[in-house]
């Protein structure tokens, strides 16, 4: 028996470096529509003593583009507390803490360590007018030495054309202080705009449709280094000047890079609306306060900053076409009667002065959508479905919290479970997905920038799970995606599907996805589901 074993795997079970062979190599079949992207994995271990070079080739014939990715492994110090210790809710039960599957390098080869499994991934793409039908993708394992191992997957393509994602704006916030950081930008030099370009084109690339736009530096998660795109110039009490290129320039590079809809930064601090946002003269640069820090929401001087900066963003939004595709936001996750008090008194600041204002926040609070405090509340899928049962116009957001039986795409979370978000999400009318944690590449609440391959957790856990705070690594000009993210990308394509198909949110098949705890979490049901889909 060769040294050397290989076989294929679903792209929804996580290969750890001591996963043995199956007893039994199943043959493997993925099921597309003809324009959709799918992923598999094929997973290779030497019984040798000594490293092995192993390199790794494909033949798909005409009708399919395959993009090769070797599967990184990093740390995980601890499981996700509170969370049910069986299968279908904890991954790596008795791997963890050792070393988790999730970053994918763009290599083509591995020098594979004796008696340890190690994976590839392959992104399937149907190029324009492939034709349905039953296509082979036959991989050639190359080992420097010893001989060489092939194994094959079917691609099942379906005559049906699933059409682009409508009225469901997936939001995950990009950091740009946390780019202009790790690539070390002289501000917004064009490194920044060329490294940028390549974290937006991920973005669309993986269903997201919406970004944030930070035109003042975000209120959110500690003091952050200025990111302030928005160039300001005092004049005199009350009287601003305001440079928009910067503006201009994101929005534009992200309509060109596939995103339509936009975000603007909070206007109030996060947690309960207590100050004023901290906005710079002219970038940052030199970080000179136009205010202290400290600052009330509602103090005169940032009433005056706001009676002149709204009107002039008015302007903006209207020129550029953007009033119709922008969500506005006030403050960040107000829970309790004080932040409430203060969120009020905020909302009338903005209803007086902006009265064009929507706003959109994350929350958990059903108080807040029953006394239309928020125009389109984002909340938690603890109580997401409260809202739906009382009638109330909602997205939904997860992060660290909810846990238990929860769903949620964290580093201990189940593949299958991750592929179940965009299902849930068409489940129920929700307005919109909201994330907090796309790069988000520092010590929690600071501007310690920490080595993602190293760090996931921002050294916060267990307040903060492993994979919370980012779904991309950084490579040297643009993301390294991680499985997590691919997954999740597969999830808004299920979504996209069941709405082509004009699945009804109360169908039959969806009866099973019973809340955000209670919905089926195995590998078995999604490809049954997708298969019946398919094939009409």
């Amino acid at each position: 028996m060769s040294a050397l074993q290989t076989w294929c795997v679903s792209s929804l079970q996580r290969v750890f470096p001591a996963t043995p062979p199956p007893r039994r190599a199943g043959g493997h079949i993925l099921n597309l529509a003809v324009n959709e992207r799918g992923s598999f994995q094929v997973a290779l271990r030497h019984a040798g003593d000594a490293p092995l070079n192993v390199s790794v080739s494909v033949r798909a014939g005409q009708d399919l583009d395959v993009r090769i990715r070797r599967v990184g492994y990093v740390p995980v110090a601890h499981h996700t507390t509170d969370v049910p210790r069986v299968p279908a809710d904890m991954d790596g039960i008795g791997r963890i803490p050792g070393w988790v599957p999730d970053p994918l390098f763009d290599d083509a080869a591995v020098l594979l360590p004796p008696h340890e499994t190690h994976a590839f991934w392959l992104t399937i793409n149907p190029r324009l007018g492939a034709a349905p039908g039953r296509h082979e993708v036959r991989l050639e394992l190359v080992p420097e030495r010893g001989r060489r191992q092939s194994c094959r997957i079917s691609v099942q393509l379906h005559p049906l054309r699933i059409k682009p994602r409508r009225e469901f704006p997936v939001m995950q916030w990009i950091y740009v202080d946390a780019l202009l950081d790790f690539y070390r930008c002289a501000g917004f030099d064009e490194r920044f705009w060329h490294v940028l370009s390549a974290y937006l084109r991920d973005l669309a690339a993986h269903g997201q449709d919406a970004i944030c736009v930070p035109v003042f530096t975000p209120p959110l998660d500690g003091v952050k280094r200025p990111s302030q795109l928005l160039h300001i110039t005092r004049r005199g009490r009350g009287e601003y000047g305001f440079d928009w290129r910067h503006v201009r320039r994101y929005v534009d590079l992200g309509r060109r890079c596939g995103i339509r809809l936009f975000e603007w930064t909070h206007l109030f601090t996060q947690w309960g609306a207590q100050h004023a946002i901290r906005i710079y003269r002219g970038q940052g640069q030199d970080e000179q306060l136009l205010w202290p820090a400290e600052t009330a929401a509602t103090a005169p001087v940032y009433r005056r900053f706001l009676a002149a900066f709204l009107p002039e963003f008015h302007r903006f939004l209207e020129a550029e076409g953007l009033l119709k595709r922008s969500f506005f936001h006030l403050s960040d996750e107000p829970h309790g009667d004080e932040h409430r008090a203060r969120y009020c008194r905020a909302r009338a600041l903005l209803a007086e002065l902006a009265p064009w204002m929507k706003v959109m926040d994350a929350l958990s609070e059903i108080t807040y959508g029953r006394e239309q405090l928020t125009d389109l509340p984002i909340a938690s899928i603890r109580t997401a479905l409260d809202f739906q049962r009382a009638g109330l116009p909602c997205g939904c957001y997860f992060c660290c919290n909810p846990r238990g039986r929860f769903l949620n795409r964290l580093m201990d979370t189940p593949l299958p479970k991750i592929r179940m978000s965009g299902w849930l999400f068409y489940r129920w009318p929700f307005k919109a997905f909201l994330h907090w944690g796309y790069n988000y590449w520092y010590r929690s609440q600071t501007r310690e920038l920490i080595d993602p391959y190293r760090v996931g957790d921002a050294h916060a856990w267990p307040g903060w799970p492993a994979g919370d705070p980012f779904l991309v690594y950084p490579g040297p000009d643009g993301p390294i995606d991680s499985m997590r993210w691919e997954i999740f990308a597969e999830s808004l394509r299920d979504y996209a599907l069941l709405q082509t198909l004009g699945v009804a949110r109360n169908a039959r098949m969806l009866g099973a996805l019973r809340s955000f705890e209670d919905f089926p979490k195995t590998e078995q049901w999604i490809h049954q589901a997708r298969a019946r889909l398919l094939r009409g």
